[in-house]
């Protein structure tokens, strides 16, 4: 396998700049737990996976289909501390931009 699931969530959160602390806070779960499944000592549950998904600004699939080739929304927080309910936020921005961009991919097939 090119790139882990675990590999791949660790390259997201470091890249949104969270610690495992804060996206754990997020999602209910022990940091502990966000360790290991980096680590691939464990697997996310899919819940975690949807919930991550939506505050890294991608699908699922990014996570468990080595051939999903759209890249992760870009987001910049200028914040030194991000609260849980930021990251809400945050995620519930990203799923309405992810739906825009769906829809944006249909019109382009459609006027082809």
């Amino acid at each position: 396998m090119k790139n882990s699931i675990g590999e791949k969530f660790s390259n997201l959160r470091l890249r949104s700049g969270f610690t495992q602390s804060q996206v754990a806070k997020y999602l209910g779960v022990d940091q502990s737990y966000i360790s290991k499944c980096e680590k691939d000592e464990r697997q996310f549950s899919i819940d975690v996976l949807e919930r991550s998904a939506a505050l890294f600004g991608c699908s699922v699939d990014y996570f468990t289909n080595e051939t999903y080739d759209d890249e992760p929304l870009s987001v910049a927080l200028r914040a030194n501390v991000v609260a849980p309910k930021d990251m809400e936020m945050l995620a519930a921005i990203n799923k309405i931009a992810l739906n825009l961009r769906f829809m944006d991919t249909l019109l382009e097939e459609k006027g082809q």
